[in-house]
Formats: C-alpha cells, sequence, structure tokens
C-alpha cells in the first residue's frame, strides 16, 4: 500500500540511520530552524527554497523524538503538518515514522461502493474507555449486525480531550487522548481484518480556534471570505497552489499511512473556492488517481446543504467526481413525519410527497422555493444514480445540534424506530446509522469542548445560547465545558441485548439480512423504483423491480390504525417482514404470509407499521 508520490512529504519524514528531512511551507518567515528536544538539545538552521517552503536533513533524529520550528529566531511553534501532539495542541510536534508499524492487512482492497453499510461513532463516546483500543471488542457486534463500514468522527488533534472533532487543529496528527497514530492503526488493522472498510471524516473547510499555529506560517487562510466556524481557508487566493497541496498530502497521508479506503469531507459549502478548478474537483481527481495506482476501492463523500448535483456528478458531466454525498432532505422529510416537528428546517417538510420524491429523486429541493431559507434552493438530482446518496434517519449533526441532543428513542414510539429503521434500510441509496441507533440508545448526543481559553470557553457558551434563542428557550442549553455534558454523551453498550432494545437490535439484523440477499433490494437503483402516496392515510407505497423481482414496502406514518387500499401489481405475494408481529414486540399484523392481488389489495396497518412484501415465485424462504 505505498504511495508513487514523487514530492517529498510535508513535515518530519525517517530516512533511515537516524536521519531525519524535514520541509515547511512558511513563506512568512525568512528563517526557520528545528529545535529537537532531547538529551541533546540542538537548533538545526533549515534552508529556504523555492516556493516558500523550508527544507534540511537532521542526523540523529529518531522516531520518538520532540521538536518544534522556530521562526525568525524568535517564535517556537509546532509542525503544521505534525503526524503526533503527544502533549496536546500547545504542546511540541513528535516524529513518527510510518513504516514502522506491522499491518496485518496485506491483499485488502477495500469494498465495492454499493456494499457500503455506515457505522457512524465518536471515538470518544462510544466507550467508557474512549479511545480507539476500547472500541475493537465491539467490532465483532458491528460485523455480526451487517456493517460494512465503519465511519469515524474526526481524529485529527483538537484541544483538550472532549471535543467532537471539528476543532482539530492539526490535520495530519492523531488526538493524543484517543490512542495516537498506533492506536489508529491497530483500529483500522482489526476493522479489515473482519471485512469492514474505514471511514474518516475530515475537517477541510477551516481550523479550530486553539492551538491552530498555521497562520503563523503561511496565507493558509483568507478574509475574502466568512465562515461560520472559524478563518475560511485559503483554496483560490494568493499562494493558494501550497495550501491546496497541503490538503491534497493530508487526504493522501489517511490512505497511505493509515489504509483508510473513505473520506468523509465536512461541509463542503464551507470551502469557499471561485477558481476555474476548484479544491473539490482537484481533490477528487487526486484520489481516484491515487487509488488507481495502489489498486484499491476509495471513494470521497462529502457533505453538502447545498443540494447541488454537480457535487457527484462525474468531470464529463461538469462535476466534482466525488463518489456519494450526505442526502440531508432524506432525513428531514423523514424526521417531519416521524415527529411531527417543524422548527427551523423542519418547516420545508412534512408531507408524504417530500419522503416519495426523496426516494425517486434524492433531493427533495431541487430549485422550487424554500419557506425557511426564503428563496429558491437546490437542483434536480433525478439523473444522479442512487449510490450517489448516503441516506439516514440519525446521525451526529441531527442529534447533536438539538438542544437537548435527544435521538429518536427520546422522540418517537417504539414502534416508529422500527419504521425509520425499515425506511432507511430498505431503500435504494447507501445506509448510514449512528451509534447506538441500532438497539435504541438512549443516552443524548450533545455538544461538548475541553478548550484551556477562558474567553474561548465563554464564547463558544455564548454561541450555543445564541444559536437557541430562536427556539424561544428559557433554560440554557448543557454547558459544553462541562465534563458532564460529555459523560453524559456516552452510549450504554448493556442495553444492547435487553427488552425492546434488544428486539430493535434484532430486527436491524433482520432489515439488514433481507437488505444483503434480495435481488432486488440489495441493488442502489431507483431507475425502477415508484413511490405512492395516499395521504388521507397516511401511507407511502415503495414498490421496486420489474418482471417477477419487485418488493414493496407499505410505510403508515399514523399513530391509529388504519385501512388502506395499495395498488400493487397483480400476482402472488408474500410477506417477507411486518414491523408489527409479535416477533418484533407489535400488536400483530393481519396481512397473511401470503397471498394475490389483482392489481391492488387492502391492508389494514398498525400504528407506525410498516409492511415488506416480495412477489412470489414457487417456493417462499
Amino acid at each position: 500500500m505505498s504511495s508513487n508520490r514523487k514530492e517529498p512529504r510535508l513535515g518530519a519524514a525517517c530516512l533511515g540511520d537516524g536521519r531525519c528531512r524535514f520541509l515547511v511551507f512558511a513563506p512568512l518567515a525568512q528563517k526557520v530552524e528545528v529545535r529537537i528536544l532531547s538529551a541533546r538539545d540542538r537548533i538545526v538552521p533549515l534552508e529556504r527554497i523555492e516556493g516558500g517552503y523550508h527544507i534540511g536533513i537532521v542526523e540523529d533524529a529518531v522516531p520518538g523524538a520532540l521538536y518544534r520550528y522556530r521562526l525568525d529566531g524568535a517564535r517556537e511553534l509546532p509542525d503544521p503538518a505534525s503526524r503526533f501532539q503527544p502533549q496536546g495542541v500547545h504542546g511540541p510536534s513528535q516524529i513518527v515514522d510510518p513504516a514502522a508499524y506491522p499491518w496485518m492487512d496485506s491483499g485488502w482492497t477495500g469494498i465495492p461502493l454499493d456494499q457500503y453499510l455506515f457505522y457512524e461513532l465518536h471515538v470518544g463516546t462510544f466507550t467508557s474507555g474512549g479511545t480507539f483500543d476500547a472500541v475493537i471488542p465491539h467490532l465483532d457486534a458491528l460485523a455480526e449486525l451487517g456493517i460494512t463500514a465503519v465511519e469515524l468522527m474526526p481524529v485529527s488533534q483538537f484541544p483538550g480531550e472532549r471535543n467532537w472533532g471539528y476543532d482539530g487543529a492539526f490535520p495530519f496528527a492523531v488526538q493524543n487522548s484517543y490512542g495516537g497514530p498506533d492506536g489508529m492503526k491497530r483500529l483500522v488493522d482489526a476493522c479489515h481484518k473482519r471485512g469492514m472498510a474505514v471511514v474518516l471524516d475530515v475537517v477541510y473547510n477551516h481550523l479550530g480556534p486553539e492551538g491552530n499555529c498555521l497562520g503563523a506560517y503561511a496565507p493558509y487562510f483568507t478574509d475574502r471570505y466568512r465562515s461560520p466556524w472559524g478563518q475560511a481557508v485559503n483554496f483560490d487566493g494568493p499562494d493558494s497552489d501550497e495550501v491546496r497541496r497541503f490538503f491534497l498530502e493530508n487526504a493522501l497521508h489517511w490512505i497511505d499511512d493509515f489504509h483508510v479506503d473513505a473520506l468523509r469531507i465536512d461541509a463542503i459549502h464551507g470551502i469557499l473556492d471561485f477558481s476555474a478548478y476548484p479544491f473539490l474537483a482537484e481533490l477528487s481527481y487526486t484520489v481516484r488517481e491515487h487509488a488507481a495506482r495502489l489498486g484499491r476501492n476509495i471513494f470521497l463523500f462529502p457533505e453538502s446543504d447545498l443540494n447541488d448535483a454537480r457535487v457527484v456528478s462525474t468531470r464529463e458531466e461538469g462535476g466534482y467526481g466525488m463518489d456519494a454525498q450526505w442526502n440531508d432532505d432524506f432525513h428531514h422529510a423523514l424526521h417531519a413525519l416521524l415527529t411531527g416537528e417543524r422548527d427551523g428546517y423542519y418547516r420545508d417538510f412534512g408531507r408524504l410527497g417530500d419522503l416519495a420524491k426523496a426516494h425517486s429523486e434524492g433531493f427533495v429541493y431541487s430549485g422550487q422555493y424554500s419557506p425557511h431559507r426564503r428563496r429558491r434552493h437546490g437542483s434536480s438530482s433525478r439523473r444522479l444514480p442512487a449510490k450517489r446518496f448516503v441516506v439516514f434517519s440519525q446521525n451526529h449533526d441531527q442529534v447533536g445540534n438539538r438542544f437537548e441532543g435527544e435521538r429518536l428513542s427520546r422522540l418517537v414510539p417504539f414502534e416508529a424506530l422500527k419504521l425509520a429503521a425499515g425506511t432507511v434500510l430498505l431503500s435504494p441509496f447507501i445506509p448510514l446509522l449512528f451509534m447506538g441507533e441500532e438497539y435504541g440508545e438512549t443516552a443524548p448526543f450533545l455538544y461538548f469542548v475541553s478548550h484551556s481559553d477562558d474567553s474561548l470557553i465563554e464564547a463558544v457558551r455564548t454561541g450555543r445560547k445564541e444559536e437557541f434563542s430562536a427556539f424561544c428557550r428559557e433554560v440554557e442549553p448543557p454547558d459544553p465545558q462541562d465534563e458532564r455534558t460529555y459523560a453524559r454523551s456516552r452510549v450504554d453498550h448493556g442495553l444492547r441485548d435487553s427488552g425492546n432494545h434488544g428486539l430493535l437490535r434484532e430486527f436491524y439484523r433482520e432489515l439488514i439480512r433481507i437488505r444483503k440477499i434480495h435481488p432486488v433490494l440489495r441493488r442502489l437503483g431507483k431507475e425502477d423504483l415508484s413511490a405512492i402516496t395516499l395521504e388521507d392515510e397516511n401511507v407511502l407505497c415503495i414498490l421496486r423491480g420489474t418482471g417477477e423481482d419487485k418488493t414493496a414496502a407499505i410505510c403508515h406514518f399514523g399513530d391509529s390504525v388504519v385501512s388502506a387500499g395499495i395498488p400493487l401489481p397483480a400476482g402472488r405475494w408474500a410477506k417477507l417482514l411486518d414491523s408489527s408481529d409479535s416477533r418484533w414486540g407489535g400488536a400483530g399484523g393481519a396481512l397473511p404470509k401470503t397471498f394475490h392481488s389483482q392489481g391492488a389489495v387492502t391492508v389494514s396497518l398498525c400504528p407506525w407499521a410498516f409492511v415488506l412484501l416480495s412477489m412470489a415465485r414457487e417456493e417462499i424462504r
């Protein structure tokens, strides 16, 4: 899995025989020296070369040695491309030899895009230990559930020990409190051993406010644009070629040194770039070419709230060429139906037709007027294949950005949790689960930080209060700095096998099993899909397939029993799954195991129930 990159790597690169090459982009400094912090503390000057870089080879600079850069004989700072910050964002950088780790995944080339089934987790709150190593004992349960890809929320070095990860200050360094570089490699190795891909969430739209020293070295940031999270990254101004190189190399760093299989690119609507060749298109091209050289399946999953089809359109179609984007519209349409909420962006949703369009096209808002935004929004995604969308009923944003961080299990009845699972997992798109969702985790997922600067701590608290002021809350949101806020967000795996939690997990497992083996459901495609809405009955019917290979998912988004006439193609049908069956803790469904349709059937549906049907052949398995 070695790289064919020809340029010397940024940062500290071990050359063998105790030698280390240092390379840093620092056009704002006339002189850069590297200070090796060891028993023989010494300062070694670097050579300033073309393009604002400083380079040099230092003897007796071995893996594990600590170092800082000294700029113009005065200020000492960590390496912007540091691979490890063992003492945190304010401490020195450490030399790391990526070749020293004994990888066990030789022969691993990843999995195809259409086999992805994400499980998003936050390393710090997924276990009581809060480390990469503590995640490993849970991988067998995820594999048994049917998960094929573990997605890690950002792990780049952030201040303190508690953070969602989006305040990272060193994009190349793995969080010290999680277990550092070797801990992450052990987790990736363990995932690959079980046949699961690893997706890493990376943040290229800003850096965190504490410990961020990149601006002292070079014009990494720009005042031309405003970002809601911090200084906007300079992707299209003077010296932006080298800024782009920094982030392109970061992407390849995770692929080469950590064997990750995909990157989830956070909030690309915050990557402001008006150049003719946008950074995102260059990132896509660079990763795709690199993957081809390595002979691996490597993907890019952007997050965007723009509903811009160009993001996942091919380069030939004028797009960025990324692989599949998170589809918030699908979530919003589903959530609004399940909860009845209409605050904020949910104001734009709440009709069965919204979820029907999300199934048949992808984006719900494809250019029409958005009441929430008070303008037209989005572009059509009708021509985009289903494999270009990742869908979910919960994720870290949709849970964590709520006032109390409530999961769906706190908002809707048990039957509606099963309906949510069926809607996502039986869709024609790539599904994503959020940690603990499969058994109805009840712990909130709150926003938490552990900054050391008092003024910054107060600014974060004030920002959270202002964020929720529009909801006329008379109480304050949970304090992000309070360690108890973090502790409350930790999942409880002990719930997994008890009562309705255990039933829900088995229900998820059965849904995933059916999705994987059924010839219609395992295909990612919306070309043979039709979505039928029965508004009066609050019923949505999703028909998929052609010929004798057909399925029907009948979903009831109502809180009382209803009798609905369902247009069902003529033929013999079998019931594959009924969420209201007593096996799944329901009141018992009325539909027989097999029946004939003459073109329509009348079905009695329990509250928040769904039924999955398959056109039957000679034998029903």
